[in-house]
């Protein structure tokens, strides 16, 4: 496994230095990077890419692609979108970034009804509550249905993995977050690791997987370890390795070590599996003497959850090295 940081509000230097310093070169990029260039194109993406090489990095990620809105709700100017998306997948497979994140959550994406719920020590984190929402509250989209948007994402995935194909880039998709149907009228359909076998048998292909967000998972209430194993590294192409506490309908982030997930025996089942995509630390509490402008992606519970997952990752190397140590002893 590679472990990566996050970049979604441009190159910062300082956070390059340090991340240098904690021994990642994996960058993984976010839609803002692109600011001062023509979004998406071979242009900006090489642009990017030559800024972290500069500073001995690797971008290997990108994840918030270019924007899917009107094809995921099936509206005029879905074609566009469509071509737009072509031509970033072009540009990612000629400059050798494999692995593209991307949701199928229109309008409200990443959603919470709280961004600043008492945590250990006085930090802060990120929470839902079901009861906290409006039910009959609509956005501008209306009443969107689950069957619409199964029926987007196939076409979506018809029109695209040829293109995947084609130019050697996986397509990672992320389940729903918080994964909770309807949400202000629209439906979100990837809530369950079943939903994600469906997601799979609509179109066949090695550059049909997943992002296994471990908070997501442990939300819906999936065993972490089981579901690693179920969908294997076939189908894992990228993880946000983060934990939380609670329900679907009411739960809130923690710190890496203070969840609900056995985090060691999920590192060990990536181990286990042959995993060497990418990760990343998801979802960090705020940290005393931080600002919450930008709640769940603080700097220093980043630096925090790099600490804790590379200690879990020597760990679990060296217990597998061990056990195939036995297992070819055994013969």
């Amino acid at each position: 496994m590679k472990l990566g940081l996050a970049y979604f509000h441009g190159y910062d230097q300082e956070k390059v230095n340090v991340q240098k310093q904690l021994g990642l070169c994996e960058v993984i990029s976010g839609s803002r990077e692109m600011d001062g260039y023509a979004p998406y194109t071979m242009e900006s993406v090489q642009a990017i890419q030559k800024q972290y090489a500069q500073a001995g990095l690797k971008l290997s990620v990108i994840e918030g692609p270019p924007a899917l809105d009107e094809v995921k709700l099936g509206r005029p100017g879905a074609d566009e979108q469509l071509a737009q998306f072509k031509e970033f997948i072009a540009a990612c497979g000629t400059l050798g970034i494999d692995t593209v994140c991307y949701n199928w959550m229109p309008v409200l994406g990443w959603y919470r009804t709280h961004m600043n719920l008492a945590a250990r020590g006085g930090a802060t984190v990120t929470g839902f509550r079901l009861e906290d929402t409006d039910s009959a509250e609509r956005t501008y989209a209306g009443e969107i249905s689950a069957d619409r948007l199964w029926s987007t994402l196939e076409g979506f995935l018809r029109e695209i993995l040829p293109e995947c194909e084609r130019y050697g880039v996986r397509l990672a998709l992320h389940p729903d977050d918080p994964p909770v149907s309807p949400l202000k009228g629209i439906s979100r359909i990837l809530t369950s690791a079943d939903a994600f076998k469906r997601v799979f048998s609509l179109r066949e292909s090695p550059m049909n997987g997943m992002t296994f967000c471990q908070g997501c998972f442990a939300t819906m209430g999936e065993d972490i370890p089981a579901s690693i194993r179920r969908f294997g590294k076939e189908k894992i192409f990228f993880v946000h390795f983060r934990d939380v506490q609670g329900t679907r309908e009411r739960f809130q982030e923690t710190f890496h070590d203070d969840g609900k997930t056995d985090m060691y025996e999920a590192m060990k089942t990536y181990y286990d599996i042959g995993f060497t995509g990418v990760a990343r630390p998801d979802h960090v509490p705020t940290l005393l003497g931080e600002d919450n402008g930008n709640p769940s992606y603080g700097v220093l519970g980043n630096y925090f959850a790099v600490g804790y997952i590379k200690g879990l990752m020597e760990a679990a190397e060296q217990e597998t090295r061990k056990l195939n140590a036995v297992r070819q002893e055994g013969g």
